[in-house]
C-alpha cells in the first residue's frame, strides 16, 4: 500500500544478522527431524503461537485474522517467541532488500528451531516471492504460505501437525477472500476491515500483483455485517482496507458503489470515524468526495498516491494517468464543502527520471500542498517490469533528490500545521506517554496531536485546542482546560520542543 508502514517487534529475540543461513549442519538437521517426529507423535500439536509482523496495514490485519484462525483451533497467543510452539513471521516485500531482511530474521529463529516441537513458518509477500528458496536457505522452516493461500491455512497447519516438512501454500489462483469467523483485534477501539484483496494494476515498480494475486472483492453485506458487529462491540473507528480500496466492486446482487459503501458504513450507529486506504487516482470519483461531504463520520482525509509529478515518468511507471488528470482529482477534493486533508506517496529516482522530471515533482508539492508525503527512492523489485529497465539514476543522486524533496515538503507541512494554532479539533486518543504525562492521538484529518492527559483517556474522543505546531505533529491542551486548568492541576503556557524546534505549548505546572 506504500504508506503508514508498521513493524510489530518481538521481545526476547536476539538482533538479526547476516550469518547462519547456509546449508544446515548435520546436527541441526537431526534436531529439526527430531522436532518434527516429536510433533507427529503428539496428539495435541502446537498449543501456543507468536506472530511477528512487518509491513502495511493489510499485513497487520492479515496477522489479526491468522491469529483468529489459530485461536479458533484452540491455540493460545503468547508474548514472545520463546514461549511459543508455533512462530510465524508475516513479511513485506515493498521495501528495499526485503528478502535479505527476512533471511536475517530467520537466522535469529535458528536457535529456537532446535527446541523439540517448535515450528517456524513464513507468511506474506516475501513468502510468496521467495517460495522454495526459503526452505533451501533456512531448512528449519516448516511452513511457507503467501497471503493468497491463507484460506488454506487450517489444511496446511494439519500437514505441519502431522510432521510433514516443507509445507507450502504458494498458489495465486484463487477467487476467494480470506474470511475468518474469529479475528484477534490488537486495538480495542479502532478496527481494520478488508474489503478487497489483490491487485490488477500494471504498475512497473510494484510487486503486489505477483505476491497477493488478482483482485477479489468481498460482498457488501458481509462487509456491513462486520462493521455493525464491530460497532456493537464498542469499536468507534473503522478503517476499510484494500490494495486499491476504491476499486472495490460489489460482487453481490446489491451492486453497491464504493461511495455507497462508504456512506452506509458511516451511517452505522456507534461508528464515529471511517477511514479508507489506499486509493488509486484512476478510480477516484467525485462521488467519493460527495460522500465525505455528506457524512461527518467519514474522515476529512484522502490518501491519493501520485508517485511522480512528471507525466513522462508516470507513463513509464504505467500509472494510467497524467499529471493533469491527477490534478483534476485534487481540484475535486479541494472544492469540497469542508476541508479535506490530502496525503500521497512519491518515488524519486525512477528509471529514466531526469532533473527536469524531478523538478516537476517538487513543483507539484507547491501546487497541491499536501499535508503529508511518504517518499522513497526507487529500488527495483523482483519480477516487476521495472526490474528489466535500466536504472539510470545513481544512488547518490537518488539520495540527494529524496533529501531535497523531503525538506521542501517539511516547509509546506510546517506552514500548514501552524495555520491550525489557536483552533480546536477532535482527537481520538491512541496512546499515553507516562514519562511525559502526554496523551497522543489523531484528528479526523490524520494529524498527530500531543497534549497533557491521563492514561484512562486512551480510546476516548477529546476536544483539543492547538497551541503549537511542527511539521509532523501538533501540540495542544484539552479545550475545556485551556483557560480554567484541570486534570487535578492548573495549566500554564510554556516552551517545549516539537520536531526538534522550540514552540509554545500548554503544560501542567
Amino acid at each position: 500500500m506504500g504508506h503508514e508502514l508498521v513493524q510489530i517487534s518481538p521481545t526476547g529475540l536476539p538482533p538479526a544478522n547476516e550469518s547462519g543461513l547456509g546449508a544446515a549442519p548435520q546436527a541441526l538437521d537431526r534436531a529439526i527431524s527430531a522436532a518434527r517426529a516429536d510433533l507427529s507423535r503428539s496428539s495435541s500439536g502446537p498449543r501456543t503461537f507468536y506472530i511477528e509482523t512487518f509491513g502495511c496495514q493489510m499485513n497487520v490485519h492479515d496477522s489479526e485474522k491468522v491469529a483468529g484462525v489459530l485461536m479458533a483451533r484452540g491455540l493460545r497467543p503468547v508474548e514472545n517467541q520463546a514461549e511459543a510452539d508455533l512462530v510465524l513471521y508475516n513479511t513485506c516485500s515493498i521495501r528495499e532488500k526485503a528478502a535479505q531482511k527476512v533471511f536475517s530474521r530467520l537466522g535469529a529463529f535458528r536457535k529456537a528451531s532446535r527446541q523439540a516441537g517448535k515450528i517456524i513458518g513464513v507468511l506474506g509477500c516475501v513468502a510468496q516471492q521467495e517460495g522454495e528458496k526459503i526452505f533451501a536457505r533456512a531448512p528449519w522452516v516448516s511452513l511457507v504460505c503467501g497471503s493468497a493461500s491463507y484460506t488454506r491455512l487450517p489444511e496446511l497447519l494439519e500437514q505441519v501437525k502431522a510432521g510433514r516438512s516443507r509445507v507450502r501454500g504458494l498458489s495465486l489462483e484463487t477467487g476467494e477472500c480470506f474470511e475468518t469467523e474469529l479475528v484477534r483485534r490488537d486495538n480495542p477501539f479502532s478496527a481494520y476491515v478488508t474489503i478487497i484483496e489483490g491487485c490488477d494494476e500494471p504498475c512497473a515498480f510494484c510487486v503486489v500483483p505477483m505476491t497477493r494475486g488478482r483482485e477479489r472483492s468481498r460482498p457488501s453485506e458481509r462487509i456491513l455485517a462486520d462493521c455493525r458487529r464491530l460497532a456493537e462491540e464498542g469499536y468507534t473507528e473503522i478503517q476499510l482496507l484494500g490494495q486499491i480500496v476504491n476499486h472495490w466492486q460489489d460482487p453481490s446482487s446489491a451492486r453497491r458503489s464504493f461511495a455507497g459503501l462508504l456512506s452506509q458504513v458511516a451511517e452505522i450507529p456507534g461508528v464515529r470515524r471511517v477511514r479508507f486506504a489506499t486509493s488509486h487516482p484512476r478510480y477516484f470519483t467525485p462521488e467519493i468526495v460527495r460522500a465525505i461531504e455528506n457524512h461527518p463520520a467519514l474522515c476529512d482525509q484522502v490518501h491519493l498516491p501520485v508517485q511522480s509529478g512528471s507525466s513522462r515518468v508516470l507513463s513509464r511507471m504505467r500509472r494510467a494517468y497524467t499529471r493533469e488528470e491527477y490534478l483534476e482529482k485534487i481540484n475535486c477534493i479541494r472544492s469540497a464543502r469542508r476541508a479535506i486533508s490530502i496525503s500521497t506517496d512519491i518515488i524519486v529516482g525512477f528509471c529514466g527520471e531526469t532533473r527536469e522530471d524531478f523538478e516537476q515533482t517538487v513543483a507539484l508539492l507547491d501546487q497541491v500542498e499536501y499535508d503529508q508525503v511518504f517518499s522513497f527512492k526507487f529500488s527495483p523489485r523482483p519480477d516487476t517490469a521495472a526490474a528489466g529497465f535500466e536504472d539510470t539514476v545513481p544512488e547518490d543522486e537518488k539520495r540527494r533528490r529524496l533529501a531535497e524533496l523531503q525538506e521542501h515538503q517539511r516547509v509546506i507541512q510546517l506552514r500548514r500545521n501552524q495555520a491550525l494554532v489557536g483552533g480546536e479539533c477532535e482527537v481520538l486518543v491512541e496512546s499515553f506517554q507516562p514519562r511525559l504525562q502526554q496523551a497522543v492521538g489523531r484528528t479526523t484529518s490524520n494529524r498527530v496531536v500531543n497534549f497533557p492527559g491521563r492514561p484512562e483517556w486512551v480510546g476516548r474522543y477529546v476536544q483539543v485546542r492547538v497551541t503549537a505546531a511542527g511539521p509532523n505533529s501538533l501540540v495542544g491542551v484539552r479545550a475545556d482546560q485551556a483557560l480554567s486548568g484541570g486534570v487535578g492541576a492548573p495549566w500554564a503556557i510554556a516552551t517545549c520542543t516539537v520536531d526538534g524546534r522550540k514552540a509554545t505549548a500548554a503544560r501542567r505546572v
